[in-house]
């Protein structure tokens, strides 16, 4: 099995510093570091410069406790073969664009450090395109999680499969439906990173290859609770009316939840409900017969670890692959007993109680390639 099981406390993790807030420029253009040489000895510890999204997306958290529970073994694996430790150096972003703009600024603050390698979960796919870029020339190498980053080149990238899991939503919905009823679908996006572009077009993909007839009434933008809240209010607003739309797609439980919140305080249970990342909440709507169908699920503490390790495998001078696929679980009615959370042991492979081109879902995390659905 390869997910973490049993976390211990961010506090315990090896964690150097505290999460930084937006850079004083101003205050530190007097005394801007210089780049200290980063140590050869085997024996000195490694700065590993860790760039965090968001604290109020309980996805994103279980992804940091994931890599940071990951550093115990790795370290006592380090130590056993007389190497330096691990000592993260976190920095959070924060939402909006203000969390976009500050991360910025954090990479370059961790570059200057003189840290021996980044791990970064990106705001936006070209908002660190020029860190990048910078941390390239002074072969700092970067592996990013969760989503890319645009320009220059990344050591690893390390995501779910996120195609799969719109595949998986898609297929679903295409499963519950007669192929001759054309649905009207409301998509709740978030274009301004590569995961939820993903989802979309594999939700997409799945509903016209299973002959399923569809028209996108409408999209909103939402990823956390406050922009999904006001998503949901908007879907109400433009569709007073119950029976006017079928299906309901978000891209995330972090904005989903309080869209499919709104529509079910307004009585519209009739809306079918598809959605991805497997917040605990919406699993609980899910075995309760609630809005939410179905919840193609992250393993976020194993997207996390496999981060770590990959970095630490860099460190070590190991070859690593451009690009790992984490699978994600398909939480449905039928198969909700199975999944066993974001930082449970990952079930075995098991074959689909619906209709589906690819009938086994397998639990095996891939090494880029084509999508898994």
């Amino acid at each position: 099995m390869f997910l973490v099981a049993g976390l211990p406390a961010l506090s315990g993790c090896g964690v150097l510093g505290t999460d930084a807030g937006p850079v004083d420029e101003e205050a530190r253009a007097s005394d801007k570091p210089t780049v200290p040489k980063r140590s050869s000895s085997r024996d000195a510890p490694k700065k590993v410069g860790v760039l965090y999204w968001s604290m109020s997306i309980p996805g994103q958290v279980a992804m940091r406790e994931g890599l940071e529970a990951s550093v115990v073994e790795v370290n006592a694996r380090r130590r056993a073969d007389g190497l330096g430790e691990l000592e993260l150096v976190p920095r959070v972003a924060g939402d909006g664009d203000e969390g976009i703009e500050r991360q910025m600024k954090q990479m370059d603050e961790l570059l200057d450090l003189g840290v021996d390698i980044i791990i970064a979960q990106p705001t936006d796919t070209a908002a660190l395109r020029a860190g990048l870029r910078r941390a390239n020339t002074m072969a700092i190498p970067v592996v990013a999680y969760d989503q890319h980053i645009l320009g220059g080149k990344m050591a690893s990238f390390v995501t779910s499969d996120n195609y799969q899991a719109g595949y998986l939503d898609g297929e679903y919905v295409a499963s519950r439906f007669p192929d001759e009823k054309s649905l009207n679908v409301v998509i709740v996006e978030y274009p301004q990173v590569s995961s939820t572009v993903e989802r979309v077009d594999g939700f997409a993909d799945a509903l016209e290859a299973s002959g399923q007839a569809f028209d996108v009434v409408k999209t909103y933008n939402a990823v956390e609770p406050v922009s999904g809240k006001q998503a949901g209010l908007d879907i109400l607003r433009d569709f007073p009316e119950p029976g006017s739309i079928d299906v309901v797609f978000t891209v995330n439980d972090g904005g989903g939840l309080s869209v499919f919140s709104e529509l079910e305080a307004a009585g519209r249970t009739e809306v079918f409900g598809a959605t991805n990342d497997g917040d605990p909440s919406s699993v609980e709507q899910i075995r309760a017969q609630g809005i939410i169908k179905i919840d193609s699920a992250q393993f976020c503490g194993e997207l996390g670890a496999t981060a770590l390790r990959t970095a630490n495998a860099l460190l070590l001078g190991q070859d690593v692959s451009p690009k790992l696929l984490v699978p994600v679980f398909p939480v449905t009615a039928e198969t909700q007993s199975l999944y066993n959370g974001w930082v449970g042991e990952v079930p075995q492979e098991f074959r689909k109680p619906w209709a589906s081109a690819t009938p086994m879902w397998s639990p095996e995390i891939r090494r880029g390639g084509a999508p898994n659905p």
